[in-house]
C-alpha cells in the first residue's frame, strides 16, 4: 500500500471562494440599499403609467401640438455659464429667486386666441428627486394668464416647472428648466 503524504488544497480553496462570493454578495447589496432610487415624473405621471400608456400620451401631445400653444411669460431667462455648473447645456432657464415665487402661462391657438377652458396643472420638482415637489391642481385663468402664486423655493439648485394642459381630449406639456443661485 501507498504511503500518500501529499496535502491537498482544493476544500480549502472551494471553501475561500465561497466565502469570498458571500462577502462580495454582502457588500453590493447593502450598497445598493443605501443609494435612494427615485421614480422619473415625466409627463407629470409615474413612469409605470406614462410606460403603459406612452402611445396613447404621444397621439394626445401630437393632437395638442396641432392647435395650442403653451406660453412661460414675466420670468428672468439667462444661460447659466458652462464653467459654474456641469450639467449645463448652454441653454436659457428660468431664473427663481429664494422666497415666494409666481409663473405665468399663457395658452393660446395658433390663431393667438386665448384658451379660457383648459383644465391646467403645475409641478414644480428637482431633477432626481420628487422629495421637494410642489404640485398645483385646477389653475385658474385670470385676464388670459393661468398663474401659479405662492411657490415657495428655498434649496439652491436646480429645478423643472412643468406644466399640464388638458382640453378635451388632447393633453400638452412644456418642461422648462429653472435654477436657483446659492
Amino acid at each position: 500500500m501507498a504511503n500518500n503524504k501529499e496535502k491537498t488544497y482544493w476544500p480549502h480553496m472551494i471553501l475561500g471562494f465561497l466565502l469570498i462570493g458571500i462577502t462580495l454578495g454582502y457588500w453590493t447589496v447593502k450598497h445598493s440599499v443605501s443609494m435612494p432610487v427615485q421614480e422619473v415624473n415625466d409627463y407629470m405621471l409615474k413612469y409605470q403609467q406614462a410606460d403603459m400608456n406612452i402611445n396613447n400620451i404621444i397621439e394626445k401631445k401630437a393632437k395638442f401640438d396641432v392647435a395650442y400653444k403653451i406660453e412661460l411669460s414675466g420670468v428672468k431667462k439667462e444661460k447659466i455659464p458652462l464653467d459654474h455648473v456641469k450639467w449645463a447645456k448652454n441653454e436659457r432657464v428660468v431664473v427663481l429667486h429664494s422666497g415666494k415665487n409666481s409663473f405665468d402661462y399663457r395658452v393660446l391657438t395658433k390663431s393667438n386666441q386665448c384658451v379660457d377652458d383648459a383644465n391646467v396643472t403645475f409641478l414644480l420638482t428637482r431633477p432626481h428627486t420628487t422629495k421637494d415637489d410642489i404640485f398645483k391642481k385646477d389653475i385658474k385663468l385670470i385676464d388670459g394668464i393661468y398663474r401659479v402664486d405662492d411657490i415657495d423655493i428655498e434649496k439652491a439648485g436646480r429645478y423643472t416647472l412643468q406644466l399640464k394642459v388638458v382640453i378635451g381630449n388632447k393633453i400638452g406639456y412644456i418642461q422648462t428648466p429653472a435654477y436657483l443661485k446659492p
